[in-house]
């Protein structure tokens, strides 16, 4: 079972997608963010679980520095009602600072967003390997 990452942001969201086994966590792209265009965002998020027979998804649980919710937040908590609705098992997996991780490793590129969205997934991975 492949499993769908999401760093979400107000400008945008990065998806990656785990491997058949659910072993690693790979970039697979940067999706447009505005509130004019949540719906389509929410359906490209659908289309491509979908086409990767995706059950499940592991949405970034953004917080500060001392664990507080950041303003975010409620975006993304609505993002997860919304997948939920279209039967997928949504998961918070709680993310500090994963852009800026991503851009250390990498550098700034347009697929930054979706390599912060694999660390998120890869994190979720590692904790529940052996469960």
């Amino acid at each position: 079972m492949r499993i769908l990452g999401i760093d979400y942001g107000t400008k945008r969201i990065g998806i990656a997608i785990s491997d058949p086994n659910a072993q690693f966590a790979l970039p697979h792209s940067v999706l447009q963010n505005s509130i004019s265009k949540k719906q389509s965002v929410i359906d490209a998020i659908i289309s491509i679980a979908t086409a990767n027979a995706v059950q499940k998804v592991i949405v970034g649980e953004s917080r500060d520095y001392k664990g507080v919710a950041n303003k975010i937040l409620p975006d993304v908590l609505e993002l997860k009602k919304e997948l939920e609705k279209h039967n997928l098992t949504v998961h918070l997996e709680l993310e500090f600072m994963t852009s800026q991780q991503a851009e250390r490793f990498q550098g700034k590129t347009q697929n930054t967003d979706a390599s912060a969205a694999a660390l998120i997934l890869q994190s979720y991975l590692d904790s529940h390997k052996n469960k």
